[in-house]
């Protein structure tokens, strides 16, 4: 191949002109190195790493000069036999070295307008130029090397005495496996020693102003202008415009793979309420309701929870259970067995059914008389029970009423032989309907049922007929100690709440009514409070129904009792009314300090007024 040379002669030599934009980012655009003074400059191509030498203004009233021979002297030594980095023995002079702002330069170019014409000239790097500080690392260097020399020093006595044998162990490297070669080549050490090795080429720097660099200025412009024909510009505005700003290429998330029976927590935060509480209850089958919170995010509302399972799940003594046409699908075949879901879900439901007693009588008595078993509901909901209950009771008041019919004549006649007044007898008949019944406030003081209204005389048959259970007196006292001023909504909620929480056969507390729940509220140091709300309110007559706290065995009871009496006439009020109120009854027993926990236990802010907790309106 001597004579390739030969064969392959160079014609003539191009200069190729590659565009760069340096940008220098720690100072603004108008205090530029434009005027500075260049000392030197240098590049390595492969990299695109450049590096600039400016020159400093020593004269410049902001030059601290000690501070620069100080600089000078850590860098270069006393020594005059290395080279020195600083000539004048102060630091006179300014290394800026590159780093890439971006990698992908294809976006990006040059334009200069110039007579009606914008040429563009793209650009091959964009170097942000930064100050290195590289003579510190010389400094430490220079200030370790002086003291190793000085430890070298006094120890050279101590070294001549001893022996110049010494023995050598040979040790031979061991072949380095692939999987180490990769780590050492992706390290940083080895980087910065393949960086290292590229060589400098020096470069000459022209200024803004000078005749070669007005000269390549005029590469920029385009030269062929009055050419008839150009070919390139073939493509339309739209491409035009998309090969400038290419879209955007969106990464791909590749979701792990795992086991198909395995739930990703992260996944299921994702989806909405509804799909999570059935993903969960699908794949956990029977949940208690505070289980099932815990699963969720925190800060979910429990009312929203509720009614998102009353879609999937039965509650079955205290737990909720999936259904059986969530869990089994119509149309479909047990995976494990081939049994049709339809057969599965019948067994399945009659299962839940006997965890009910009275609704599996009645399904056993319909099985006796050889009727065809059906898949029966197996939740019976509050509204279904309330049905129940109404239709007994409308029975049982015609039972009644004929009884008493046919025992008008026999009284009648009794008493007209005795010679007394036959006067007719007289029943009063309320009608039973299908809403919910009113509070009864009749024989009560203040809230308190009355000992010696006929309406608590259970020997006269006008007993309210409720047992008041110590287990939903603790629960009511429990909730009023933490919460004081509660409607009857928001105490039914809390209870149904608990009873959701209770574990598995947990029934102490039988089947409470609205009236059994506002009578144990009454019966707990509790007062019901007459709010006068507004006519135009929207408020439910359970909302309407407001319950304080009255006596807790505290000194702050009087606090309290001074704000019911306050809400008993105004619906809502300003807080210098409750200030003035309770400086009037308590008199300096009333701080600030107490005025504060007062509408924090008891009352909601609303547009510079306060209410009681519960009547804010929607």
């Amino acid at each position: 191949m001597a004579s390739g040379d030969d064969d392959d002669p160079i014609i003539q030599e191009v200069d190729v002109n590659m565009l760069d934009l340096y940008c220098y980012p720690v100072r603004p655009a108008s205090m530029s190195y434009d005027n500075a003074a260049h000392l030197a400059a240098r590049i390595k191509p492969k990299q695109q790493k450049v590096e600039l030498e400016v020159a400093m203004d020593t004269m410049s009233p902001n030059y601290c000069r000690s501070k620069g021979e100080q600089i000078a002297l850590n860098v270069d030594g006393t020594s005059s036999e290395d080279p020195s980095v600083y000539s004048m023995k102060m630091m006179d002079k300014q290394t800026f070295s590159s780093i890439q702002a971006t990698t992908n330069t294809s976006r990006f170019a040059a334009a200069v307008f110039h007579k009606g014409e914008l040429h563009l000239t793209p650009l091959q790097g964009i170097l942000q130029m930064r100050p290195s500080f590289s003579y510190l690392d010389k400094a430490d260097t220079k200030h370790r090397e002086r003291e190793a020399a000085n430890e070298g020093t006094g120890d050279s006595s101590q070294d001549e005495a001893e022996e110049d044998v010494k023995q050598i162990t040979v040790r031979f490297s061991r072949p380095e496996s692939e999987q180490a070669r990769q780590r050492r080549i992706q390290s940083y050490e080895f980087l910065q020693k393949k960086q290292a090795e590229e060589p400098w080429v020096h470069l000459h720097y022209h200024g803004i102003k000078d005749g070669r660099s007005e000269h390549e200025r005029q590469y920029l412009y385009c030269q062929a202008m009055d050419a008839t024909e150009n070919t390139e510009l073939v493509k339309t505005p739209r491409e035009y415009l998309a090969m400038l700003m290419p879209p955007l290429a969106e990464e791909k998330v590749i979701k792990p793979m795992g086991p198909s029976n395995v739930l990703s927590m992260a996944q299921l935060r994702t989806l909405p309420l509804g799909e999570q509480v059935r993903t969960l209850m699908k794949n956990v089958k029977v949940m208690p309701f505070a289980n099932l919170m815990g699963l969720l995010a925190s800060g979910t509302d429990s009312i929203a929870v509720l009614r998102c399972i009353q879609q999937v799940a039965l509650l079955v003594q205290g737990n909720w259970v999936v259904k059986s046409d969530v869990l089994y699908p119509k149309n479909t075949c047990s995976s494990h067995s081939g049994v049709p879901a339809e057969v599965l879900c019948r067994g399945r439901d009659f299962v839940n059914i006997s965890f009910f007693p009275k609704l599996l009588n009645s399904v056993r008595s319909v099985c006796s008389r050889r009727v065809v078993f059906a898949a029966a509901p197996a939740h019976v909901s509050g509204d279904q029970r309330l049905k129940a209950a109404r239709e007994s009771a409308r029975e049982s008041h015609a039972l009644m009423q004929r009884e008493l019919d046919a025992r008008r004549p026999k009284v009648s006649t009794n008493t007209g032989s005795s010679g007394e007044s036959s006067t007719p007898v007289q029943v009063k008949q309320e009608p039973i309907s299908d809403s919910e019944e009113p509070m009864d406030t009749n024989g009560s003081i203040n809230g308190y049922p009355d000992p010696t209204s006929p309406l608590s005389d259970p020997h006269n048959g006008h007993g309210h007929g409720h047992a008041f259970t110590p287990e939903l007196q603790e629960f009511v006292r429990s909730t009023f100690r933490k919460h004081y001023v509660l409607c009857l909504s928001e105490v039914k909620r809390l209870f149904n709440l608990h009873l959701a929480s209770l574990p598995t056969g947990h029934s102490v507390y039988g089947h409470v009514t609205d009236r059994m729940l506002q009578d144990t509220i009454l019966q707990s140091q509790c007062k019901q409070i007459l709010v006068p709300f507004p006519p135009q309110s929207n408020a439910t007559a359970d909302e309407q129904k407001v319950f304080g706290l009255w006596e807790s065995g505290e000194t702050f009871d009087k606090h309290r009792q001074v704000l019911y009496e306050i809400f008993m006439k105004n619906y809502r009020v300003r807080r210098s009314v409750i200030q003035t109120r309770l400086t009037q009854e308590l008199s300096d027993a009333a701080t600030k300090t107490d005025v504060d926990r007062l509408l924090k236990e008891c009352c909601t802010s609303l547009g510079g007024m306060w209410y009681l907790k519960g009547t804010v309106p929607s």
